[in-house]
């Protein structure tokens, strides 16, 4: 006789192996058609061979990718660009200095970021600092404030700045907010509901709702700007968090954040409209978020934002040019660092050539698998004379850049295949002696509370830690 249940539970097992087989190489065909970088598609591939159920998981909910050509329609664009594009012309004095003009011409033709002259440029190095001074300029609103920041916390910071902005829409300012979804995802409703019923404009970026939107997990709004009135604007690494003040309980938050004053602040306006208009769908042109503004400073700069749209990785792209253009020295600051192969071979061949390139890294992380991953790459750096710094102070998650005495950037941009790829970053480009000074001196100051790595010592890690660090490797792109 049959033993039907046997049979049953043969047909039950060859249907399951079917799906699940044909599911997983489904997949992989997938990736493969979709003509990913290759380094990214083999690490989903090696990721699916061996983890094939948290592979199939981690691919629904970060790896299909959905991006779209273009944020706004060129017509559109070309009507939010019409300010700007005239204040940029009208700038008749205005000097491209000669070391960077095919950068700035880089920037120019791929993101539309106009350099303005006349900038007025402060530094911050704490979250208090900074804190301070954005309290104090939002009270000076009289017209508009527009605000946008991965993180904004229901914390004794988030709601300090939150009731500014209850009190300055009340009085008759124009008060807009954008706020990351997942960055703000354990963040409660009411806390932006009670902006809300005050009159402010809150909207948050690509809402994740399981089970219908997972891949927006993967393109997250970094960006952290802020401006006011469209003639002060704050631009860098720290978000709305207790945390970016008081650090940890083993040490400080090291972070670096600008404002601006003068005609570069068009340019965090227009990014911020921009942004506006992929959560609100209404394109906001007027004039009068584009005011006439005098000179007040002496600083070149260019606001270079890139998202995961469109041919371009316009911030890498410029990072990778400017390594490569360096004469004497390069000094980076970065939480992470996962770069991409462009710019590990930018950062090798200027070490190899003679440019005094230096890294530096925090020595403990807020995230341990992006350590790892990290730690992975300085052997390839230091083998080619990169000078690689562990800050010990705390956690470093500044993101300054700074070159030859002449150039320097900060923003929100990581050394990263996340900040290059998948996220929506901006950084502030400042071609300006005195900056690029302030931002070295700062560096060297950061560099005192560092431990240096060399080579002959970084190789003898234990096996298991290497071999670890290898593994995360392979995840690199993903992370």
């Amino acid at each position: 006789m049959f033993d039907w249940n046997y049979i049953a539970s043969l047909i039950a097992t060859i249907a399951f192996d079917i799906v699940y087989f044909g599911a997983i190489i489904g997949t992989i065909v997938v990736i493969i058609l979709d003509n990913r970088n290759p380094v990214k598609t083999m690490a989903w591939i090696l990721i699916l061979m061996f983890l094939p159920v948290v592979g199939l998981i981690f691919y629904f909910f970060f790896g299909r990718s959905h991006r779209r050509e273009r944020i706004i329609g060129k017509k559109s664009y070309s009507h939010l660009l019409k300010k700007p594009m005239a204040e940029y012309m009208a700038q008749n004095s205005c000097t491209l200095p000669m070391a960077y003009s095919r950068l700035i011409s880089l920037f120019r033709h791929t993101n539309q970021a106009f350099p303005f002259d006349g900038n007025r440029v402060e530094v911050y190095t704490s979250g208090l600092s900074m804190l301070q001074s954005l309290l104090r300029e939002l009270q000076k609103a009289r017209r508009h404030i527009h605000l946008e920041f991965y993180i904004f916390e229901d914390d004794a910071i988030g709601r300090l700045v939150r009731d500014v902005l209850i009190e300055k829409a009340r009085a008759g300012v124009e008060v807009r907010v954008i706020y990351d979804d997942v960055g703000c995802w354990h963040v409660p409703n009411r806390f932006f509901e009670e902006m809300r019923e005050a009159g402010v404009e809150v909207r948050s970026f690509l809402k994740v709702r399981f089970p219908l939107f997972t891949s927006k997990v993967n393109y997250r709004n970094h960006r952290k700007i802020v401006i006011i009135d469209g003639r002060i604007g704050f631009v860098g690494g720290m978000n709305l968090a207790e945390r970016y003040m008081r650090g940890f309980s083993w040490g400080i938050w090291r972070d670096t954040h600008l404002l601006l004053e003068g005609k570069a602040v068009h340019g965090l306006q227009t990014a911020f409209l921009l942004d506006w208009y992929f959560v609100d769908r209404t394109l906001i042109t007027s004039a009068r978020y584009f005011p006439k503004i005098d000179a007040c400073g002496t600083s070149l700069a260019q606001i270079v934002t890139s998202e995961p749209v469109g041919p371009w990785k316009e911030i890498m792209q410029g990072l990778v040019m400017a390594i490569s253009g360096a004469k004497k020295y390069f000094y980076i600051q970065t939480p992470y660092f996962l770069p991409t192969e462009a710019v590990l071979i930018a950062m090798q061949t200027a070490a190899l050539s003679g440019v005094d390139v230096r890294l530096m890294l925090p020595y403990r992380a807020d995230n341990w698998l992006t350590h790892l991953g990290s730690c992975s790459y300085l052997a390839d750096a230091l083998r080619s004379g990169v000078k690689v710094y562990f800050y010990k102070k705390g956690f470093l998650h500044s993101k300054l850049m700074v070159s030859d005495d002449e150039l320097s950037t900060v923003g929100s941009t990581n050394v990263d295949f996340r900040s290059f790829e998948h996220n929506f970053e901006v950084n502030a480009f400042i071609y300006d002696t005195e900056t690029a000074l302030q931002m070295r001196e700062i560096f060297m100051l950061d560099q005192r509370d560092c431990v240096q790595v060399f080579l002959k010592n970084w190789v003898k890690r234990p096996w298991y830690r290497k071999a670890a660090e290898s593994v995360v490797r392979l995840m690199a792109p993903l992370l």
